[in-house]
């Protein structure tokens, strides 16, 4: 955008800064309010820091383009305030209300200024128009590239948190999974799980599917590789969490997992692991009465 007044501008923005940050303020406080998360002092900061940036890039010259050099800081300053609002929980439309809110004020003051000059208060009109639009349109764009990495940052976060690997007792690993299992997630799983094989070097991996709410061929397909790549390292598996249904899909799909040991319960695996591991369970007394005992599936563990 290229237009003539941008001095003008400039000097509009530094005689009428207080009545513009009344007025301003008046709505930004508003939602910021609602909000809660920006207090007044830094309102009235960041009002100040954009109009000094503003007469700065507005002074440089009688043409206007945004896109110019002149205009890097204010770029600058909009990218850092919409990320942070971004962050904050403000919508892209209470985020570019900062530029926006500013519109109706510099008119007032434009037209009070240039009530004799209605070709001149046209053409300023207009140019603040067209840019506050490419401000507003500039932040909403910062705005949601923001909220993007947010998104993906949390969602990366979760797979993480989603896919934790237990040890359960000297050799043996157990993941819980909870959810649906796509590629993305079982890249994670996998890498998880070869990880802390590697630093413990256990030699049984219990992977539990009892969170898992459907099994398809995919799914099915995802921990065959999980299981392979477990065993590349050293690792036997066991699944567990098989539920009648899913045992039943398992089969109607023609799902081959015949070389992969399969219990019902976390409890039942385990039993198995100790087992491969050379331990055995035992009750620590064997006389007591069972009233008042734990229903753990064991009481000690002691090895053969």
């Amino acid at each position: 955008m290229e237009m003539v007044g941008g001095i003008r501008l400039a000097q509009l923005f530094t005689n009428n800064q207080e009545q513009l940050l009344a007025e301003w303020f008046a709505q930004q406080h508003a939602i910021a309010s609602r909000r809660g998360l920006v207090g007044e002092a830094e309102l009235r900061n960041q009002f100040t820091q954009f109009v000094s940036l503003m007469v700065t890039a507005l002074g440089s010259s009688e043409r206007i383009d945004f896109k110019a050099l002149a205009w890097q800081e204010v770029r600058a300053f909009l990218a850092e305030m919409s990320a942070q609002r971004a962050r904050q929980g403000f919508t892209p439309a209470e985020t570019a209300m900062f530029v926006f809110s500013l519109k109706q004020p510099l008119f007032t003051r434009l037209r009070d200024s240039l009530d004799n000059d209605a070709a001149t208060l046209a053409d300023l009109t207009w140019m603040i128009s067209t840019l506050f639009d490419e401000l507003g349109l500039y932040t909403t764009e910062v705005f949601q590239a923001s909220r993007e990495q947010v998104i993906v940052r949390q969602q990366q976060e979760l797979l993480e948190l989603s896919t934790p690997v237990v040890q359960l007792w000297d050799g043996i690993l157990a993941l819980p999974l909870i959810g649906t299992l796509d590629s993305a997630r079982t890249q994670v799983v996998m890498e998880n799980l070869l990880q802390k094989i590697v630093e413990t070097g256990a030699a049984i991996s219990i992977i539990d599917i009892t969170g898992v709410p459907t099994v398809d061929t995919l799914v099915a397909q995802h921990l065959l590789k999980t299981v392979a790549a477990a065993r590349l390292m050293g690792a036997d598996c066991i699944i567990s969490g098989i539920r009648p249904q899913i045992a039943q899909t398992i089969v109607h799909l023609g799902v081959n997992l015949s070389n992969v040991t399969t219990k019902a319960t976390l409890a039942a695996a385990f039993v198995v692991a100790l087992q491969r591991t050379g331990k055995s369970v035992t009750a620590a007394l064997q006389d007591a009465p069972r009233a008042g005992r734990s229903n753990d599936a064991f009481d000690s563990l002691q090895p053969e």
